[in-house]
């Protein structure tokens, strides 16, 4: 069962949401907060395996509540769900290590299917968000690619193997599977590559593999692995 914090600051959009979700029997909503300050609680009081977050809520907008919950509770991933796609806010949420972005507009099987993807080590970005985020990396694009061909010039063939499946959108399970690894192995070697790159999760991991060339491709779903 994969165990769901919820927090927007409109009753009406926490029970359309919850009622999405409710149609997925694996998905259970553990904990609701109106605002960030009680969604930082109670994700640190029920440790669920996904905290889905509003970006605009009193007391503390979900972008710093994402950023408190995934300090203190580490395991639990956090999925910003809005109507707002400005580019201040993916970045800023990516960049404080949010596994996921999605947009309320967006189709409720993305909601189903990021919820799936983050809670299974992965990373989900909906469709939307993730052809805008590609098309301001392309700018500039050579140099990018060069810097990313260095980045991984030591990395072992074996790291090499998994971040090109990171980049395909595997999640940490699949890429055992399609390399006869353990998945704890796939997980240590996933927080490794991190490490070594110096990003922050597995959307910014998958985009150095696009950039380095490693026959990698953005799904056409949004999700990275």
């Amino acid at each position: 069962m994969i165990r769901v914090l919820l927090a927007d600051d409109e009753a009406m959009i926490r029970a359309g949401v919850r009622a999405i979700l409710a149609t997925d029997p694996a998905i259970e909503v553990v904990a609701e907060a109106g605002d960030g300050r009680d969604a930082v609680a109670k994700a640190q009081a029920h440790r669920p395996a996904v905290a889905l977050l509003d970006i605009r809520m009193p007391t503390l907008d979900g972008l710093a509540a994402g950023a408190e919950i995934r300090r203190t509770v580490p395991e639990t991933a956090v999925v910003m769900l809005t109507t707002f796609g400005e580019d201040e806010y993916v970045e800023r949420a990516l960049g404080d290590g949010a596994s996921g972005f999605l947009l309320k507009a967006g189709d409720p099987r993305e909601l189903i299917a990021g919820v799936h993807a983050v809670a299974g080590g992965g990373a989900y970005l909906s469709p939307a968000v993730a052809r805008h985020v590609i098309s301001r990396w392309t700018d500039g694009r050579h140099d990018r690619d060069r810097a990313a061909r260095h980045r991984i010039a030591d990395l072992t063939e074996r790291e090499q193997q998994v971040l090109a499946l990171v980049g395909q959108g595997l999640s940490n399970a699949e890429i055992a599977r399609r390399l006869f690894l353990v998945e704890g192995t796939v997980k240590a070697y996933v927080s490794t590559l991190l490490t070594r790159l110096g990003v922050r999760n597995r959307v910014q991991a998958a985009i150095v593999a696009y950039e380095a060339g490693l026959g990698v491709a953005v799904p056409e779903d949004g999700s990275a692995g």
